[in-house]
């Protein structure tokens, strides 16, 4: 499974729709992650986001906070959305979510 977090700084940025990179990390059929590539995002566009980590594989995101267009739209592309998550790394967020212990919040994103 790939697994897409914006970063900022090394951790979660809290709304992907503004970061400049994504982790995107894969994991085993163990629940471990195997690797970890940072890529550039594109330029920001409505609607560009969903498709293009689409594109790179991602089969889940993991946000701060998200937009509820930004959601319906990862959804069909078949991408999980997680929002409310904490500024953490991306591999200490993403170990959680496969042990079933991350501790979601609000999502912090109001559009």
């Amino acid at each position: 499974m790939r697994i897409a977090i914006p970063i900022a700084n090394g951790v979660l940025a809290m709304h992907f729709g503004h970061c400049e990179q994504f982790a995107l990390l894969d994991t085993d059929e163990n629940s471990r992650c195997t690797t970890r590539r940072d890529v550039s995002a594109p330029p920001h566009e409505p609607g560009l986001l969903p498709r293009w980590l689409a594109e790179q594989g991602a089969q889940v995101i993991i946000a701060g906070g998200m937009g509820h267009r930004a959601r319906t739209l990862f959804g069909q592309h078949g991408i999980t959305v997680v929002v409310g998550a904490p500024a953490l790394s991306p591999e200490e967020l993403v170990r959680a979510y496969l042990a079933g212990t991350l501790q979601t919040g609000a999502n912090v994103c109001d559009h």
